[in-house]
């Protein structure tokens, strides 16, 4: 119950009253008057009268006088050396206590720094052995593990050690396909990818939402009038198709494999940038997860509860082996981000897997004779220009491939006409992968999730040579960089063992050719023109039959 506010007491009185009161303080001042003039009290000091000339002896008392004043004076100037004395003691004292702290603390100081440093360093979350941890930790807390595929390059983004990994592990794990970015395929392709795919196991086409904000931030608002005659059409990039049967999907295989209380723990596994945050955040559809174009956004593994049954689990990007080729390092790997590779050699690798007129059309650029002036082109189509004018193609490359990478640019890969399945998978595990799921649920759920997307068309789009399955890395002992060869690296040394230059007569006759200082290579700089050296040999052009000998004419 709230207080009652008091109220505060008038100071307002009545006249009489106030008349009343003067009147008896004017009486009391007149009394005190009154006896102040009957008591007369005098506030000047008494004057010291002396010794008055006529009294006996004064001399001796006026000497006696001066040496008590003397006295008392002297007195007094003791008591105060005595305090200045005092003071200078105490503070001396306090001078010594604090140099000693400070160099009992100095000391210390000295030993802290001198003793070994026996901390542990918090782990790197960007190394290759944090994020296998991460990745088999994953694995291991989950129920069922869905692997995510860019329908753009579906066996591409396949890791068959991942798959074998799940397959070994105990617990009865369920391995479930997720098909994503399915808006930038043209549909014959999906329909083609998911009867392919279905041979081994559940696959679930899905297009997630690229408009998620965060709920907990004030969005700002977007203010620009929109004419009559335009007609925004953001239905592409705002709406999820394929949760709500990938959710029912879920909810039903919890209620029959799972006890009441506990929940169904999905793990989300796949190579970077094939969508497995952007799906937890359609399907939660709110910002949960940290999601870009940039890849290894995700570090470590993270729970999200999207039902009472279903629980999904973020994971980390699965590294690439080094022994894969350099298409696939290229768009499913962390090379770049690591700096272990540059962006012009990926932009080069992606290049000779496409069609040239088809990558002229898309850009809009005129023919190019390689991927350097391919990349110049698009940098002066886009602006990326340096100082002087100088087109940036290090901004080119790297816009390219987050093109190639993010949800933007549409391409599609052929399907393989025969289907073989892969040597880790049996009829058997066929059989038991698709135990437990309604597949008549999935079946519809892909037929309405394919009618509501909005596909690209095949002439659009362009074809894309898959290089198959990419290797990946579960653990560290996996990556042998020295054992592991890519194919461009074996075409190199094939080409080197038969171009082997000839020998020369000297190295026949069995003596050795004297050695040539070796030249250091120049050192490339951004925007200037570099030229090498060529040596000239003055004696070679001297023994020549065409020069002149002056001493035949002139003895």
């Amino acid at each position: 119950m709230k207080r009652p506010k008091l109220k505060k007491a008038s100071k307002r009185i009545s006249c009489s009253k106030r008349y009343k009161i003067q009147k008896k303080v004017k009486d009391h001042i007149r009394k005190l008057r009154k006896e102040a003039k009957k008591n007369p009290v005098s506030k000047r000091p008494k004057k010291d009268l002396g010794v008055p000339s006529s009294a006996p002896f004064k001399e001796e008392v006026l000497r006696e006088a001066e040496q008590r004043r003397l006295k008392v004076e002297e007195e007094k100037e003791k008591k105060h050396q005595a305090k200045i004395q005092a003071r200078a003691e105490k503070r001396k004292k306090e001078k010594d206590t604090t140099t000693k702290e400070e160099g009992k603390a100095k000391k210390a100081r000295q030993e802290e720094v001198e003793k070994p440093i026996k901390k542990k360093a918090a782990p790197d979350r960007s190394s290759k052995q944090f994020l296998c941890s991460e990745l088999n930790k994953v694995i291991d807390a989950s129920d069922v593990v869905m692997e995510v595929l860019d329908a753009r390059d579906p066996l591409g983004c396949r890791c068959p050690e991942l798959e074998q990994a799940v397959l070994q592990r105990e617990g009865n794990k369920k391995l479930l396909l997720v098909l994503s970015k399915i808006d930038l395929v043209p549909k014959e392709n999906v329909e083609r990818w998911i009867q392919y795919l279905q041979h081994e196991f559940p696959v679930v086409a899905f297009k997630a939402s690229t408009q998620i904000q965060d709920k907990t931030v004030q969005a700002k608002k977007n203010r620009r009038i929109v004419p009559s005659n335009e007609v925004l059409d953001k239905s592409r990039g705002a709406v999820c198709l394929g949760s709500d049967c990938l959710m029912e999907l879920l909810t039903r295989y919890a209620a029959a494999n799972t006890e009441s209380e506990a929940s169904l723990k999905v793990g989300i596994v796949g190579f970077p940038n094939v969508g497995k945050s952007s799906i937890i955040n359609s399907m939660k559809g709110i910002l949960a997860c940290n999601a870009g174009v940039k890849r290894g956004i995700t570090k470590s593994m993270q729970e999200v509860h999207i039902s009472k049954t279903v629980k999904l689990i973020d994971s980390p990007g699965v590294v690439a082996s080094p022994s894969n080729p350099p298409a696939s390092m290229a768009l499913r790997s962390l090379q770049l981000e690591e700096g272990q590779e540059t962006v012009l050699e990926a932009v080069r690798t992606v290049l000779k897997l496409c069609d040239k007129i088809q990558i002229m059309l898309q850009y809009n650029v005129p023919d190019f004779r390689n991927s350097l002036e391919f990349l110049t082109l698009f940098a002066k189509k886009r602006g990326y220009l340096q100082k002087g004018g100088i087109p940036n193609t290090e901004q080119a490359a790297t816009a390219f491939l987050s093109d190639w990478t993010g949800a933007m640019l549409s391409y599609h890969c052929k399907t393989q006409e025969n289907h073989s399945l892969p040597v880790y998978i049996t009829d058997a595990v066929v059989a038991q992968m698709q135990t437990g799921w309604d597949l008549n649920l999935l079946k519809t759920g892909n037929e309405e999730t394919l009618k509501g997307v909005k596909f690209p068309n095949q002439a659009s789009s362009i074809t894309f040579t898959t290089k198959g399955p990419t290797a990946g890395l579960l653990s560290v002992s996996d990556d042998k960089p020295a054992a592991a060869t890519t194919a461009t690296e074996r075409e190199a040394g094939q080409t080197d063992e038969n171009n082997e230059p000839e020998k020369t007569a000297e190295e026949a006759n069995g003596t050795e050719a004297p050695e040539t200082p070796q030249e250091e290579p120049l050192k490339k700089k951004p925007g200037q023109v570099q030229f090498q050296k060529v040596t000239f040999d003055i004696s070679s052009t001297a023994a020549t039959d065409d020069s002149y000998d002056f001493n035949t004419d002139f003895k």
